[in-house]
């Protein structure tokens, strides 16, 4: 299993290691402290004096390239700070269907729209909706609920007290 890190920390981690030992502390020492088996900093001293610096490098680690460049990635960020309206839609509220439909049309890149939402959510986008109103609302009229009715309704509760059985 990959210990916790970026690639970057764990090349760190690795390098911290082999200059303890180099400091003159004890294998056990370095894996204490580093929170790794003794095997493990034995294992990296090796590997230095073997190959030297690049040894200790970051090794890049396979999987799926992103469906979208960085550049794309902006693009699409950027259209959802506009109105869906202004990209054709109906009503002003995305939807990751919406967005998929978006990225296909104008970047030819097909999404799912569960895996979308996925994205968007990492992206600190979450679904939202406008909340419904009813058309005959009545500002003044939930002001004086709110202000004469309700602390009654509060204060009432809070006197009762719960009958034992």
């Amino acid at each position: 299993m990959r210990p916790k890190g970026t690639a970057a920390e764990l090349e760190a981690r690795r390098r911290l290691a082999v200059q303890r030992v180099a400091d003159g502390w004890s294998r056990a020492e370095v894996a204490a402290f580093l929170g790794v088996h003794r095997e493990t900093v034995a294992e990296w001293v090796r590997a230095h004096k073997a190959d030297g610096d690049p040894a200790l490098a970051a090794k890049p680690h396979p999987g799926r390239p992103p469906f979208l460049t960085p550049e794309q990635e902006k693009q699409v960020l950027g259209w959802l700070a506009e109105a869906p309206t202004k990209h054709g839609f109906r009503t002003d509220l995305w939807t990751a269907r919406r967005v998929a439909q978006l990225i296909l049309q104008k970047l030819e890149v097909k999404f799912h729209p569960h895996y979308l939402r996925e994205w968007l959510t990492k992206r600190n986008y979450t679904p939202q909706k406008p909340a419904r109103r009813a058309k005959q609302r009545n500002p003044e009229a939930i002001a004086g609920w709110l202000q004469k009715d309700w602390p009654r309704i509060k204060k009432k509760s809070g006197a009762r007290t719960p009958t034992s059985s």
